[in-house]
């Protein structure tokens, strides 16, 4: 994810490792096992469980119980088409009870929001089974609708993972259709379609023993939905290839479970549980991820990590800074030839020495060349109670050692006001983009409700407009100094 030297990083935090916990795991109480894709409904994100019910949240970021459906069982997905929401889950197998006879049933609703009085799920029925002898469990269900077909996958460790086409009018399976194997070695699957792929993607490893879980997801694809998948190796997921997408990290054990999250405007990310937060007693939760995609493959991104920065534009290289006259550094001479006697490293300027002739009020920003300057370092802090965004906090960006605070302005321009006060125009939503880079843009803008993102309109001049993903204007990468 990040531009600088992961080598660097990876020894810098070797000394931490053991006791530091990694940053943003969803607020609230996002407590929840196998969940389901994450869905919007009625302008709220829903995700449901193993056992019956699920969570709600406003924002995607802060998350409670509330979610409901009946019929119990394990493992559930939900999907949109039209004005239904269909909603699969398996009751039986798994090994539970000792049998890997199960079967797979969908229901649908015209919302999810349990207060409304549309609420009532609709029985559809069975649409895949095993009968506990076969090569198969049919649990785990995730369904994908491409090219006007909708499919389910289907199955777990035991035996095959399958792939059957149901009716997207009816959510029932389309007659005479027969299931088809399309991988072993992994459950917990899910299907995507992107630029004429179908990629399977399933958890592999080993399940349902907390810290010790070593679940992760991995991918194939294939031109046709029903396989065969090969990894980027060319091994066939029949035979038990993957590719790894994610997998554990830092203090969260056991990711499985993938579900696409399509924000839009090249903005993807994966809801996927982890069976053991050591930050929340070992217990499963729910995490939203970014999604990237490198050479027709999807990658697992990271969630921003608070710290200090370089804020570089992908259009022009420059570093977004104060606009204030520069400072020189006193060197002398410029050296040339070897040393004739102890080399001395030069100093960094101090704050003090840049910020001596800076105005006391709002300062415009601007960008340049980056030259190792405090007016260009920028220090990225979530900001405690003031909501989120799918997966990640709101931010506060300021001058590293200050309270300088970046903010929108209501002519669509960017400036630098004396000191952070928490409102609106002064957090900012980071998300990466599916190529690594990142947007940038404020939880809102004064006189306008239209989303607008940080944005190079010249090599020089940053302001705030719509994002448009196929120019570089509105993309940037952050990079440690």
């Amino acid at each position: 994810m990040k531009v600088y030297s992961v080598a660097a990083t990876v020894l810098a935090l070797l000394p931490l490792a053991a006791c530091s916990p990694a940053f943003a795991q969803l607020a609230g109480e996002p407590y929840i096992h196998d969940p389901s894709t994450v869905i919007q409904s009625e302008g709220k994100y829903y995700t449901f469980g193993t056992r019956g019910g699920g969570l709600i949240s406003d924002d995607g970021y802060t998350w409670h119980a509330g979610a409901e459906r009946p019929g119990g069982g394990v493992a559930p997905d939900v999907i949109k088409l039209g004005d239904r929401y269909y909603v699969a889950y398996a009751v039986g197998g798994g090994g539970m009870n000792g049998g890997h006879a199960s079967n797979v049933k969908v229901m649908w609703n015209k919302t999810l929001d349990p207060k409304s009085p549309d609420f009532k799920f609709q029985d559809v029925g069975v649409v895949a089974s095993s009968n506990g002898v076969e090569d198969c469990d049919a649990i785990d269900p995730a369904f994908l609708y491409a090219k006007g077909h909708l499919w389910l996958s289907y199955g777990t460790y035991f035996g095959f993972i399958r792939i059957v086409e149901l009716d997207p009018k009816t959510g029932k399976r389309l007659v005479g259709n027969k299931p088809v194997d399309a991988a072993i070695d992994m459950e917990a699957t899910d299907l995507m379609y992107r630029d004429g792929w179908y990629y399977l993607l399933g958890t592999h490893g080993t399940c349902c023993d907390g810290a010790n879980s070593t679940y992760n997801i991995r991918v194939g694809r294939s031109r046709n939905p029903t396989g065969p998948y090969l990894d980027h190796m060319g091994i066939p997921l029949l035979k038990g290839g993957g590719k790894l997408v994610a997998g554990a990290s830092n203090r969260h054990i056991g990711l499985g479970h993938f579900g696409l999250l399509d924000l839009g405007d090249d903005v993807q990310k994966f809801s996927m549980h982890y069976e053991a937060d050591m930050d929340r007693d070992g217990r499963s939760v729910l995490d939203i991820r970014p999604l990237m995609w490198r050479d027709g493959w999807p990658v697992g991104g990271d969630h921003f990590e608070p710290g200090t920065y370089e804020i570089q534009s992908e259009r022009s290289g420059g570093a977004l800074e104060l606009a204030v006259d520069f400072v020189r550094i006193e060197t002398g001479r410029m050296r040339w030839g070897p040393p004739t006697g102890t080399v001395k490293p030069i100093a960094n300027q101090t704050l003090d020495q840049d910020s001596a002739k800076w105005p006391a009020g709002i300062i415009p920003v601007d960008m340049n060349d980056y030259m190792v300057r405090p007016h260009q370092l920028w220090t990225i802090t979530p900001v405690p109670d003031a909501g989120g965004y799918p997966g990640d906090p709101y931010f506060k960006i300021t001058i590293a050692g200050t309270d300088r605070a970046l903010a929108a302005t209501a002519n669509g321009d960017v400036q630098a006001v004396p000191s952070f006060s928490g409102a609106p125009e002064q957090l900012w939503r980071i998300d990466q983009l599916i190529d690594g880079t990142y947007r940038i843009l404020p939880k809102a803008t004064l006189n306008t409700g239209e989303p607008l993102a940080l944005t190079a309109i010249g090599a020089g001049t940053p302001a705030l407009i719509k994002f448009d993903p196929k120019s570089d204007r509105a993309k940037w990468n952050f990079r440690k100094p």
